[in-house]
């Protein structure tokens, strides 16, 4: 199984919050973690606000930008290309999502489509994580 992971779930690997430990276990039991490319922007604007709104854990924020920069090259990448960016214009239409989560969700159907196995949908947001099991995604939402 290869988990793909929005930034929502991708947050939960590196700072402990609810869910944490579910995002973590399945992580482990899968065979590749992927992301679309977008992620390592909107992770490290999430880290960024992070640190602007509890400045005492800046320095335990760096240790989350090191682990993700080390990590980083080990994750399926999902690019942005035309073709995924008009199907993502279609998802936000037809499922009525915000434009990254249609670039995400995209990506994971790029993904799907291409892949010899199953793949998982890891995002905390309902919306989306419906429109993936529309799309023959299971995962969390």
């Amino acid at each position: 199984m290869i988990l793909f992971c929005e930034t929502s779930a991708l947050v939960k690997l590196y700072i402990l919050e609810d869910s944490s430990r579910e995002m973590q276990a399945l992580a482990d039991a899968a065979t590749a973690i992927a992301v679309c490319r977008i992620a390592w922007a909107e992770l490290m604007a999430a880290l960024a606000r992070r640190v602007r709104e509890v400045p005492s854990d800046t320095e335990a924020i760096e240790l989350v930008r090191q682990r993700l920069r080390t990590d980083w090259p080990r994750y399926a990448i999902v690019e942005v290309t035309q073709a995924l960016v008009e199907l993502a214009g279609e998802y936000a239409d037809t499922f009525a999502l915000r434009g990254f989560d249609s670039v995400q969700l995209a990506a994971a159907r790029t993904l799907q489509d291409m892949a010899g196995e199953e793949v998982r949908f890891a995002c905390f947001d309902t919306r989306l994580g419906n429109a993936a099991r529309v799309l023959g995604m299971p995962g969390l939402a």
